[in-house]
């Protein structure tokens, strides 16, 4: 049985070129997955989503896997950088290709309003009949949203052969207008309007407002708020700073690899306990190595606290989510065994 799985058909060329290119030098490495997890600081779970083809590793994990299998991080690098490039076009055609499908899901509701009535032929010779309360286009006039003004009935002429004196009572009173019978055909055209609007609306905030990290601006005009807005001045690929990385993966935000340090570390029987603290991110958070499964990592800076532990049998590393720091110093590390042993960081 072949070692790696096929890689997904809609994975983009480029990205599956880059893909095979790390499972060949795993392959080189003669390293399982799970020791390959420990070599390089990533967990067991992400490295199969990267060999696999369902995640693009980051910067980071490349870097590690260059420096254990003996490979130039130069060329590594730039493969990935390629690579990275083709995931994000990727997932801008995803967004679009979704985007027209609730288009689609949107016109089609329309049609549950009902086709327009139909139009009643015109007599030979003669002017069509006047359908009661039907909308009548009046050339040159341009009504909203495509829908033709409806003129409504003209009142009825006094007769000719009456006399003011004979019993008359004056000009016969004009008709009142029937009940609109078109309403429905111009609520439909004016929902179909609605909707082009939108699109038109979505096509613009697409091309301009799109920020490239899967996070749109709210559409009511307010600018984001400081706890969850992105500096320009972040390293690329970074994707939070401070308040805004609390509770997220620090991996998929972009705060490990080469932008993290150790800052504290202890022995917690046979694991290895530690903070781990990204300066350019604003946050730390915890991890345990050589663990087992049952044992669990805490990190906590004043009065937030996010943990993780190990579920699978053979993954032998956990980390937490992270927590926003100043410095690495607020920042303190728990570790809680299977075996009912504990211990801290300073």
């Amino acid at each position: 049985m072949p070692r790696w799985k096929a890689l997904p058909d809609e994975l983009d060329p480029q990205v599956k070129e880059f893909t095979t290119q790390l499972r060949r030098l795993v392959d080189r490495s003669g390293l399982s997955v799970a020791a390959l997890s420990d070599r390089t600081g990533y967990s067991r779970t992400s490295w199969e989503r990267y060999l696999g083809g369902r995640l693009l590793a980051p910067k980071g994990a490349i870097v590690a896997l260059a420096e254990v299998t003996g490979t130039d991080p130069v060329h590594l690098t730039t493969m990935w950088e390629l690579a990275e490039r083709a995931w994000s076009r990727s997932e801008q055609r995803h967004d679009m290709t979704m985007e027209a499908i609730r288009i689609s899901q949107a016109r089609a509701a329309l049609g549950e309003f009902g086709a327009p009535p139909a139009t009643t032929a015109a007599p030979a010779g003669g002017k069509a009949p006047r359908r009661a309360g039907s909308a009548v286009a009046t050339p040159g006039i341009a009504g909203p949203a495509g829908v033709s003004p409806t003129i409504p009935p003209q009142p009825t002429a006094p007769d000719a052969n009456r006399r003011e004196g004979t019993g008359s009572r004056g000009p016969a009173a004009p008709t009142p207008p029937a009940a609109p019978g078109g309403g429905r055909r111009r609520l439909t055209m004016f929902l179909a309007g609605v909707v082009g609007v939108a699109v038109v609306a979505a096509a613009v905030f697409f091309l301009t407002g799109n920020d490239g990290g899967g996070k749109k601006n709210q559409g009511n005009g307010a600018s984001a708020t400081p706890s969850t807005s992105v500096s320009s001045d972040l390293p690329a690929g970074v994707k939070c700073a401070g308040a805004g990385c609390t509770g997220k993966d620090a991996e998929a935000m972009g705060c490990s690899g080469d932008l993290v340090t150790t800052a504290k570390t202890v022995t917690v029987g046979a694991t290895t306990l530690e903070v781990r603290y990204s300066r350019t991110c604003g946050a730390a958070w915890g991890r345990i190595t050589g663990a087992t499964r049952g044992d669990a990592v805490r990190v906590t800076a004043g009065t937030t606290t996010e943990r993780g532990d190990i579920t699978a049998v053979g993954d032998t590393i956990a980390y937490t989510p992270m927590v926003a720091v100043k410095d690495a110093a607020e920042a303190k590390a728990c570790a809680t065994l299977a075996s009912g042993q504990t211990g801290c960081t300073t």
